[in-house]
């Protein structure tokens, strides 16, 4: 199956996007938030497109909700209006946070991390977790998300963040590194890695876990972030955010290939290709220019080619 991935949208969405996802082949589409400062309007738009699909929002997503810095700059009046509210009305079942969406075509079900996560050690925004989801700290977080997983309905489950898990890395251009001021660490979940742990002991099968939030150029290093990890059980570690997602005429598409034994309940299949797909659109078809991120068996080069 091929499965789109939309890393951080920032507004940049439009109905030409459902058309060329369309004409990809994406069985499947997998959104990892961050679609706006709260914009209800772009939400609505993602909710109306017509293949299946899950989605987690970011911490953009509750921008002027979630902490009192935010609610101090906020362009509508809260007592009026709850934006968070109306998004997660919009998406419905298709939105994982906290929560699954069983796939009974693939058998696979897609399991989301934490929501309208800012990433780090720190647990953060307590006042809004504790309203919203009556969680309190890491470890209720860790349980709410594990217990979702043993409630998904198929072996095989692809997990889905705003900002990835902990433990990949504390380089600034690691996957979830920090790359401010003071540069270095790992700004991974730790709630996200312990689920993980726990879902493997348990013999889920994951072969794709996919987040965005921390950005492909980095603000400190004239080097790039690296996208893809792949640990020890073979499971692909893929961070989408590539930001802008549209550049001039060109709009960007991540593509993951995911191969499924057909009609396994206990669970399997791997991920084969994570690719970027740079979209052209001229009249009605598009000119797609992949770059490979990951390939488990790389093409071997013809005789007398470069590189």
């Amino acid at each position: 199956m091929t499965i789109a991935v939309i890393g951080d949208i920032h507004d940049q969405w439009h109905p030409v996007d459902h058309r060329l996802l369309h004409q990809l082949g994406a069985d499947l589409v997998l959104f990892v938030g961050d679609f706006g400062n709260e914009v209800v309007d772009l939400v609505a738009l993602l909710a109306q497109l017509d293949l299946p699909k899950a989605c987690i929002l970011g911490n953009h997503d509750a921008f002027y909700t979630a902490s009192e810095w935010g609610r101090k700059k906020a362009p509508y009046d809260h007592r009026l209006e709850d934006r968070v509210q109306r998004q997660l009305e919009l998406l419905g079942a298709s939105h994982v946070g906290y929560g699954y969406c069983d796939f009974p075509e693939w058998h696979l079900s897609v399991v989301g991390a934490r929501p309208f996560s800012w990433g780090g050690r720190d647990w953060k925004n307590p006042d809004f977790y504790r309203d919203r989801y009556g969680i309190a700290n890491y470890a209720e977080s860790v349980e709410r998300i594990a217990t979702m997983s043993s409630k998904a309905a198929f072996r095989t489950q692809i997990f889905l963040g705003h900002n990835g898990p902990q433990g990949l890395g504390d380089q600034q251009w690691a996957i979830c590194g920090k790359d401010w001021q003071p540069v270095g660490g790992d700004h991974g979940d730790p709630d996200f890695a312990e689920v993980l742990a726990i879902a493997h002991s348990r013999g889920i099968h994951i072969p794709l876990v996919t987040f965005g939030h921390m950005h492909h150029r980095l603000r400190q290093c004239d080097r790039p972030r690296d996208m893809v990890v792949v640990n020890q059980w073979g499971t692909v570690f893929f961070n989408a955010a590539f930001v802008p997602r549209v550049r001039g005429e060109d709009r960007l598409f991540c593509l993951v290939s995911l191969t499924l034994p057909e009609g396994a309940p206990h669970g399997g299949g791997s991920c084969e290709v994570v690719a970027i797909h740079l979209v052209t659109v001229r009249g009605d078809r598009p000119l797609a220019q992949p770059e490979l991120l990951f390939a488990r068996n790389p093409p071997v080069p013809e005789s007398g080619s470069i590189g």
